[in-house]
């Protein structure tokens, strides 16, 4: 199974069809769609793509994955004595709980940072309140804006790069900024007695040994470690520049890098957001025009097959082997 994109419903935000939905019509794989305005700016929205691909996605297509997922995460706020309703509302949440998880661990601290940014853009856009919300109602499927910033936070923590403590503390301590009165489900509830939900609710996710994914964590199937940051923090100079893209960035990296490195540059003092998000697209573009799954081969599963080229690109006598 695998995801492709469009340009979707602008009013809608950022949205996927899970390949459960999309095989009513035949279609093997999911589709994930963006307003169209962000093929041309909004940088922070492009943070909700892994949430997108790598959440929903995921735990849609296997089956039995988000029924555990909700039991593990009732059952454990319940064991850790977690009152006020709020085991039955994390796992009541599980498919927008758990996709913000899984996003942090494709795209590390940016996902969780990125959110942050463009629940705030997203509010002063509505209400004139550049702040995450601190209300869930019952009938929303997602827990509350100030709930997510801790989670991702606390998910964070959790991910195996050397970092990972001082990004948590920098997503914890921005998500302080907007917290006041905590209500869900129009209940009061204590900020310290949400936060700790939202660490164990983190853990549970990540690190639950899970009989549907035949006895491995999420954390063992994907994280972000020392490697993934280095190439990230090697591609934010990149970004900042304007010349010429060559042979050497075509490969070597995934899209995640490209985006979290566009993303943790753009909240840089100082940053050039149009430049940075420009440069991304081309970067990004530049690796979807030589990724042997768009052809000629229409390899089906890529992996990290790239060309071993016997001579200098640069030559008119440029042979691949």
């Amino acid at each position: 199974m695998g995801s492709a994109g469009k340009w979707g419903a602008p009013e809608n935000g950022p949205y996927t069809w899970p390949a459960d939905a999309t095989a009513v019509f035949k279609v093997q794989a999911a589709i994930v769609s963006l307003p169209p305005a962000h093929a041309t700016n909004g940088l922070m929205a492009w943070s909700s793509i892994p949430h997108e691909v790598c959440g929903h996605d995921i735990l849609h297509a296997d089956l039995g994955l988000l029924q555990e997922l909700a039991n593990v995460v009732r059952n454990r706020l319940n064991s850790e004595n977690i009152g006020q309703g709020l085991p039955d509302y994390w796992a009541s949440r599980i498919d927008e709980t758990a996709s913000d998880v899984l996003g942090v661990l494709n795209l590390g601290p940016a996902a969780a940072i990125g959110l942050v940014g463009y629940f705030r853009g997203m509010n002063a856009a509505f209400s004139g309140r550049a702040q995450l919300r601190n209300e869930g109602p019952a009938r929303d499927p997602h827990a509350a804006d100030i709930l997510r910033g801790y989670l991702g936070a606390y998910a964070t923590a959790l991910l195996e790069f050397d970092q990972a403590g001082a990004w948590a503390e920098i997503i914890e301590s921005e998500t302080d900024k907007d917290l006041s009165n905590i209500k869900l489900n129009g209940r009061a509830i204590d900020a310290n007695t949400a936060k700790r939900s939202a660490r164990i609710v983190a853990e549970s996710i990540m690190k639950t040994k899970l009989i549907s994914l035949e006895n491995h964590s999420l954390d063992e199937i994907q994280n972000w470690r020392n490697e993934d940051e280095s190439v990230a923090a090697h591609l934010r100079t990149l970004l900042q520049t304007t010349g010429s893209l060559t042979d050497e960035h075509r490969s070597g990296f995934y899209a995640a890098h490209v985006v979290a490195a566009a993303i943790t540059e753009g909240l840089s003092r100082e940053a050039d957001l149009q430049v940075i998000f420009n440069r991304m697209i081309s970067l990004l573009k530049l690796m979807h025009d030589t990724n042997p799954a768009w052809g000629p081969l229409f390899v089906q599963h890529p992996g990290d097959i790239s060309r071993h080229l016997l001579y200098h690109p640069a030559s008119p006598n440029l042979i691949s082997i």
